[in-house]
């Protein structure tokens, strides 16, 4: 049997509170291709969601996995299930225009007498295509489709103890990330040798502890480029008199843990120090609604009435619910902190609170992972929280 990252009795609960969902909602059966949400019910962890593949679960009985032929012996080597669970189709089915691997999953789901059920799958999925629904429809006529995204991602956003302790590892790999910037950015430095650095760093790890890769790459614009969120590096030389953000993460066990930091080479001008003050203190301010019993939203309005008294305003939410994950995506995708999620914060929740502002010449991002306890919020990370500079 292979070394699983969680007991079978933790798998076990994760199996029947998705399967009581299930039930409450009125399905028979589930199909899951979300790979993160392949890894929380069966373990399965492999760089093979290029493919389809998938998870069925019906009400009674065991999962099946299934998927390309080559990658069912890597579900042997990384899931609890038994070679009868795991279920392979041939290799002519892989990005071939004539036939679709979900004709094979028809003829699976139909041997298990299921070609009548009430079906859930996850249909805003980055891994679930269009081509992908209209073959099942066409294959299994008698079945009835319901949309279940999100189901088993709303399962996982209690973390157990020991995805919080594979957090808390994620967390100081992060650290030292963030360590390596500040030890090693200079003018002149390529952004691409500094990522090399970072990289090596993540996967190195911290603390005796290996680190996974992130489900994102780093993101880490310069000057006018960091006036946009989501754009990564290049060749260019890191400049005097510019910031740079780094939107990075640790990760372990493919567990997430992102945290931002922005750095300044030079004396910043006064608008950054304004801002920055501005971030910190609504930072804190979120920091106090975060507790049981109150809502996302809490969390946003604390924040966003903040950083208006300062004279500053951010469009975009300021967090959303981390945990396991793969690319493209350390996001769960449930929880937002945002005007109207109204969801209610429970010891055990997991959050990236990520207030960044983009200004007109450059951004900042000083951001920090939670999770939710009994009292408050404990943030994960002791990473200074300030705009780094270095003149």
């Amino acid at each position: 049997m292979p070394k699983l990252p969680f007991s079978r009795a933790e798998y076990d609960a994760r199996l029947t509170k998705t399967r009581n969902e299930m039930a409450r909602r009125g399905l028979d059966a589930l199909f899951v291709t979300d790979p993160s949400n392949m890894a929380w019910l069966t373990g399965y962890d492999g760089w093979s969601f290029y493919v389809h593949q998938g998870v069925l679960l019906t009400l009674e009985g065991k999962p099946i996995w299934w998927g390309r032929a080559m990658d069912a012996v890597g579900a042997g080597l990384t899931t609890y299930m038994t070679a009868e669970n795991i279920r392979g189709y041939d290799d002519t089915y892989v990005q071939n225009p004539d036939k679709h691997p979900m004709e094979d999953l028809a003829h699976l789901i139909r041997e298990q007498g299921a070609e009548t059920f009430s079906i859930g799958l996850e249909l805003d999925n980055y891994y679930f295509t269009a081509a992908a629904y209209l073959t099942l429809q066409q294959s299994l006529g008698c079945a009835t489709f319901k949309d279940a995204t999100g189901l088993v991602n709303w399962q996982r956003a209690v973390k157990s103890d020991t995805e919080i302790e594979y957090m808390r590892r994620a967390a100081r790999i992060v650290e030292h990330m963030h360590g390596v910037i500040r030890a090693r950015a200079e003018p002149g430095m390529r952004k691409n040798d500094l990522i090399a650095d970072i990289y090596h760093a993540a996967i190195s790890g911290a603390e005796g502890h290996w680190g996974d890769y992130p489900a994102i790459v780093p993101m880490a614009p310069s000057g006018m480029d960091a006036t946009a969120p989501h754009l990564t590096w290049d060749d260019s030389p890191l400049r005097a008199g510019e910031s740079t953000f780094f939107e990075i993460a640790g990760a372990y066990k493919r567990y997430q843990c992102p945290q931002s930091r922005t750095l300044f080479l030079g004396k910043p001008p006064q608008k950054y120090l304004d801002a920055e003050k501005a971030v910190l203190d609504a930072i804190s301010a979120g920091l106090e609604q975060a507790k049981p019993g109150n809502m996302c939203e809490d969390i946003a309005h604390a924040f966003n009435q903040t950083l208006d008294k300062h004279g500053f305003k951010k469009d975009s939410r300021c967090g959303y619910a981390i945990g396991l994950s793969y690319p493209p995506d350390w996001g769960e995708r449930t929880m937002s902190f945002r005007t109207g999620d109204k969801s209610v914060l429970e010891p055990g929740m997991s959050f990236h609170f990520m207030p960044a502002l983009w200004l007109e010449d450059g951004g900042l991002e000083i951001t920090e992972p939670i999770v939710i306890t009994q009292t408050g919020a404990e943030c994960l990370c002791t990473t200074p929280r300030a705009l780094v500079i270095k003149e």
